[in-house]
């Protein structure tokens, strides 16, 4: 078997309202061989450059046997020696590319990814939606859904205390609070205190995550679960999150990690230091999630995995579903990943280009006098 050819979509898939005040795309993957057989991936993270870098890839794999799939990895990584070896546009292009071989190699041998990742260690991976405001809370509970998280960037506290306080005792929370430049250790400590008393799954991104050294202060300061690494990508890139044990929660994003490979070995890496995985999925399309859902059935240290339960309402029509059911996915049994890209509605929905997404509100939050911010993230 024989590559030829590597096709990509770019499809837009901003929500009503917008994404974050700007455009979001999804970037789905095709590789094609000369056997008929073909393979779907996804990438994630900055859409429009990694569907060029994928192209270029695209010459160093063309009549490769694609079921090598470590051996083509490394070539990828070597073949992108002079341009950041583990940034988010060269993992990204891997990772759609890696994602669809896996999907090749399930359909060539007739089984789904999961069992050539070791099998299952559970039948259905749990999931989590979003809700920042009781009403919406309620309607996922009622929905089945037995976790949720809130974004509490302006509120945290507040933020928390409201759902705690409207939704039944056995529902999990956490909260994000996307590692804003304004956010400061002593912020992110005297928040993290605060919400101890909630009992909270995690808290995610509680500083910005260039510094680990900070993240590592507020994570020693806690004595609530400390969760990072979406923008993570590579071994390489979680290693020292891994290794200092800074985080108890782990987040690679799916779509921009490296890859299937690199997902199990970073989970791998996690375990060793009774670290969790809870992947970050909140941008991504349905293809990385049915690749998440493979790799989080097969590792013993997972906690749960995100899910985007209020999406575009054909996030199902342009990939084939896989539902959520009591707040739960079940592990797909069909050969590879389970699921097909429906190019004809992909094709009705082109990507859009990047706009920005720093709006002036969001700018203003920034430079807000520190006491008055101080006081509305503390408030109750």
């Amino acid at each position: 078997m024989r590559i030829t050819d590597i096709k990509t979509f770019l499809v837009d898939a901003t929500p009503p309202g917008g994404w974050g005040g700007g455009g979001r795309n999804w970037l789905f993957v095709k590789v094609e061989t000369d056997e008929g057989i073909s393979g779907l991936g996804e990438a994630s993270g900055w859409p429009r450059v990694i569907e060029t870098a994928i192209q270029d890839l695209r010459t160093i794999l063309l009549g490769q046997d694609p079921t090598r799939i470590e051996f083509l990895w490394q070539k990828m990584l070597l073949g992108m020696m002079g341009h950041g070896m583990t940034g988010v546009v060269g993992a990204g292009a891997m990772t759609g590319i890696e994602m669809a071989l896996w999907d090749i190699l399930g359909k060539k041998l007739g089984v789904p990814v999961v069992d050539l990742l070791g099998g299952m260690c559970r039948e259905r991976v749990r999931v989590y939606a979003h809700a920042s405001e009781p009403e919406a809370a309620l309607r996922y509970v009622e929905q089945g859904y037995t976790a949720l998280k809130c974004g509490g960037l302006r509120q945290p506290v507040r933020t928390v205390q409201r759902l705690r306080d409207a939704l039944p005792d056995d529902i999990d929370l956490c909260i994000d609070v996307h590692g804003p430049p304004w956010f400061t250790v002593p912020d992110a400590i005297r928040v993290g205190q605060e919400l101890e008393e909630f009992d909270l799954l995690f808290f995610e991104d509680p500083v910005p995550p260039e510094n680990l050294d900070a993240l590592a202060k507020v994570a020693e300061s806690l004595s609530l679960p400390v969760a990072a690494g979406e923008r993570s990508c590579t071994i390489y890139g979680c290693r020292e999150l891994i290794e200092r044990e800074i985080v108890d929660v782990l987040q690679p994003d799916m779509g921009r990690v490296g890859g299937i490979s690199q997902m199990k070995k970073i989970a791998a890496m996690a375990e060793a230091h009774h670290i969790m995985m809870a992947p970050h999925d909140g941008s991504n399309g349905p293809v990385c999630e049915a690749a998440a859902v493979h790799v989080m059935a097969s590792i013993p240290n997972f906690l749960i995995l995100e899910h985007r339960a209020n999406d575009v309402p054909w996030r199902y029509e342009v990939v084939t579903e896989l539902p959520v059911i009591d707040g739960h996915i079940e592990v797909p049994r069909r050969p590879g990943l389970g699921v097909e890209l429906n190019e004809e509605v992909a094709r009705a929905h082109p990507g859009v280009p990047n706009v920005a997404t720093i709006t002036e509100r969001n700018a203003a939050t920034m430079y807000v006098e520190p006491r008055a911010r101080r006081k509305r993230l503390f408030e109750r």
